[in-house]
């Protein structure tokens, strides 16, 4: 439920973290050994990756949309077919597993490790069709379905005490969240409603929890991530100069950084001059963000 008395933090006084106008921004992630972000450009195929030294991107043959880092030099990364293994240093690419790849319609789109060295990612149909999409975890070389029947998944994020799993169909308006085994990180009981955002009309797209538990959810459409405490209070506002924000992500020597893509598409040219839509944004907070954890794709 969306209440009156929020915390607004206006970021459009900001210069933009990246100006590169990606169609559609998405997946960002802070690299801890790296000390940079990574984020994607979906539809055009693009990698990016900034840090104090500079901007550096890779080009791929189908769109990619999420990653997760390995160690210091490669990343697990999902394409519209697969996940495989990228060496950000010789380009080299290595096969893990098969994502969908028998259905031509669907994609990949939005992902995270989780802190067991899992990775969780999400597909949707290419032009949103209703249900084509599911939520997958791959673990210890398992890539296991987990939800199906999904139009556009989103918001997939971990609790910091390692209870539950969030994610959002962003159509239903709602986050849901499923509790998960302490061992292994697999769900261990049905989804239910964590928040319900059909009232205030806000779109749910990427999101990111803090170390005190609170989800930062991107809001398609509504310029802006909003902030929610792990007992469903909404607190927080950050409005950007860009419609469609899509992902947020901590990041920063000390993870105080909130980080936020956005995307150009469906943008009309009169309102791209007059906005950064696309743009990378970066906004100070008093959060800590949780440090992203290492997928494990080597295993005994």
């Amino acid at each position: 439920m969306i209440e009156n008395k929020l915390t607004h933090i206006d970021a459009s006084m900001e210069d933009p973290f990246d100006t590169n106008s990606c169609k559609l921004g998405e997946g960002p992630f802070w690299h801890p050994l790296r000390e940079s972000l990574f984020w994607f450009d979906i539809l055009n195929a693009t990698l990016y990756e900034r840090n104090q030294i500079g901007l550096h991107q890779w080009h791929f043959e189908q769109m990619v949309s999420a990653a997760g880092w390995i160690n210091q030099e490669e990343l697990l990364i999902a394409s519209e077919t697969e996940l495989f293994r990228f060496n950000l240093k010789t380009g080299e690419k290595h096969h893990l597993t098969r994502l969908e790849d028998n259905n031509e319609i669907t994609r990949s789109n939005d992902g995270r490790a989780d802190p067991w060295g899992g990775f969780w990612i999400g597909t949707m149909g290419k032009n949103a069709e209703e249900g084509a999409g599911a939520i997958y975890r791959y673990y210890r070389g398992e890539l296991r379905q987990l939800i199906s029947n999904i139009s556009i998944s989103n918001a997939i994020c971990f609790s910091p005490d390692k209870h539950f799993a969030y994610f959002t169909d962003t159509p239903t308006r709602k986050i849901m969240r499923v509790a998960l085994d302490s061992k292994s990180g697999w769900p261990c009981a049905e989804p239910e409603v964590f928040l319900d955002l059909n009232n205030s009309e806000l779109n749910p797209d990427g999101a990111v929890v803090d170390s005190t538990g609170n989800i930062w959810i991107a809001c398609w459409g509504d310029s802006a991530v909003h902030a929610f405490t792990a007992e469903g209070r909404h607190f927080c506002r950050i409005g950007y100069p860009a419609l469609q924000i899509s992902c947020p992500a901590f990041g920063g020597p000390d993870l105080s950084k909130l980080f936020a893509t956005s995307a150009a598409v469906d943008i009309n040219e009169s309102d791209l001059n007059k906005s950064r839509a696309g743009n990378t944004f970066m906004v100070s907070t008093k959060f800590t963000g949780v440090a992203e954890p290492a997928v494990i794709v080597d295993f005994l």
